[in-house]
């Protein structure tokens, strides 16, 4: 049986800390702006529909003040010196850690996370990238190229003006994974949140100018599409790295080519979790929760195509269910929760509707997938057993708590079937052979695997995904090559020859 926590008002919170909500709108050139006739942005908290607090959408004239703002920075900002430049993001990284709680809070009042993830997922994930590539930035050299009596060096240099485009369901973890590495490499950002979690983007931007970062270097701005395509589309934007859609994804590249930018595309998928007969139970059972439930299942890597072996199937279903029905569903600001709301009515009704269609196609809803009777968008964790390749949930992303078992007889059957989608973000194999799991992940058709373990993604391992999950990577040494480039300089010490 599913439990409930009570609930208290996300008001209450914010009046009790004002400082924890940001001063205004935007933030440009190292302070807060607003233009109150840009459209309105509600802030809705998932826990209980209501809105508890209004921001405006940038108008043209904060969009071109962000621009010119980080454009007028870069001269200064990529000539200076790279340990200077991680000392900054560094402090950063140290203030973040120091105000967590407070902006754990401001996270789930935004997205309707448990507090219970927030306090170790969002803020803390974002502080992590914020320290790793502020400790690399002044290692970012070029190298020394001997060719015979001349010789060649290589320079790295950034990109430029950097676009960042946000999703919502980790917005200062992502806010941090395009600005960390963008900034470490001399690059300045214009950063725009998603309009439906728009808060704590601005408060991290608050703490890297308190951190001594310069005026301009890392601005926000808030809107919806428009906002974004003028961005993306503006010629002295060099980069564009979004995390959201596919659909978005490829409007958003299209443009970004349309001016031969650099792009970073971190985008969706269906991502296959293949359980052998011969894994452990529980560490697979519990993967699975992790890799469905976490987030209420709005995580764009989690692995929603179970692939699990007959010989344990039955097992994995049964037990998967009886785990599913122990969560505990309530208050987001209650330590205790551990699932929450979703972050909107519109992403509720999209759940739900999956689950209608898995019904009408045949799965067996074994538990969950039922709107909740109290105020919010609260949904009961939905697991289908008896699910084909071909199903609606089965081929498309729902960014949602519904997890779908399908039942596989050999490797090879599996591999197959794992591999037949559009998507290739991530995948996971579970099986004590450890021959076979290497074996299993060389062959997936994704950007980021796991063996016996699901959606683990620290800063020091690059994350992105192949086909149409996405193009280049976040993370690792790996961000470093997309967010700079590379200027080869040949050095001749003799005489030049020619023909005539």
């Amino acid at each position: 049986m599913m439990q409930m926590s009570t609930q208290r008002p996300a008001e209450d919170l914010l009046r009790a800390a004002p400082d924890v909500v940001p001063q205004a709108s935007h933030h440009v050139a190292g302070g807060f702006v607003e233009d109150a006739a840009g459209a309105p942005i509600p802030v809705i908290y998932p826990a209980s529909g209501t809105e508890v607090a209004r921001l405006h959408e940038a108008t043209p004239d904060i969009v071109e003040r962000a621009l010119a703002a980080a454009e007028a920075a870069l001269p200064a900002w990529r000539a200076m010196r790279g340990a200077e430049r991680g000392r900054i993001l560094r402090r950063a990284a140290d203030i973040i850690r120091e105000r967590n709680r407070a902006l754990s809070e401001l996270e789930t009042v935004d997205t309707g996370k448990p507090l219970s993830e927030t306090l170790v997922a969002d803020a803390l994930s974002g502080a992590e990238a914020l320290d790793y590539f502020g400790g690399m930035a002044a290692t970012l050299t070029g190298e020394h190229l001997a060719l015979g009596e001349d010789w060649a060096y290589t320079i790295r240099e950034p990109l430029g003006v950097c676009v960042g485009i946000g999703a919502w369901n980790y917005p200062i973890q992502i806010a941090c994974w395009k600005a960390a590495p963008a900034l470490a490499c001399g690059n300045t950002m214009v950063f725009k949140p998603s309009e439906m979690t728009p808060l704590s983007a601005l408060k991290l931007a608050e703490i890297l100018t308190e951190a001594g970062l310069p005026p301009g270097v890392f601005n926000v701005v808030q809107g919806r599409g428009a906002v974004g395509a003028a961005l993306v589309e503006d010629p002295r934007v060099d980069k564009v790295s979004l995390t959201g859609s596919v659909p978005t994804g490829r409007r958003v590249y299209a443009a970004a080519a349309a001016g031969m930018k650099h792009v970073t595309m971190e985008l969706g998928g269906k991502s296959p979790m293949i359980v052998f007969d011969d894994a452990d139970l529980e560490n697979a059972v519990s993967a699975a929760i992790n890799g469905n439930f976490y987030s209420s299942g709005q995580i764009c890597s989690n692995g929603t195509r179970l692939f699990v072996q007959a010989g344990i199937h039955d097992a994995f279903v049964e037990r998967l269910a009886q785990r599913v029905e122990r969560a505990l569903i309530g208050d987001p600001l209650d330590e205790a929760t551990n699932f929450g709301p979703m972050v909107s009515a519109a992403q509720l009704g999209i759940a739900l509707d999956y689950v209608g269609k898995g019904v009408e196609e045949g799965a067996r809803l074994v538990t969950g997938g039922r709107r909740l009777d109290r105020p919010g968008f609260y949904m009961s964790p939905a697991v289908f057993a008896g699910v084909r390749d071909d199903m609606a949930i089965a081929r498309e992303e729902i960014f949602g708590p519904v997890a779908s078992v399908l039942k596989f007889g050999t490797e090879e059957e599996a591999l197959q079937r794992a591999n037949a989608t559009e998507f290739g973000l991530a995948a996971a194999v579970f099986t004590r052979d450890l021959a076979r799991a290497h074996r299993v992940a060389s062959r997936f058709a994704a950007g980021t695997c796991w063996i016996n373990t699901y959606n683990l993604t620290p800063i020091e391992m690059p994350f992105g995904g192949v086909k149409a999950s996405g193009v280049g990577r976040e993370n690792g040494r790996a961000a470093i090559e997309h967010y700079s480039q590379v200027k080869s300089v040949y050095v001749a010490m003799g005489d030049v020859e020619a023909p005539f």
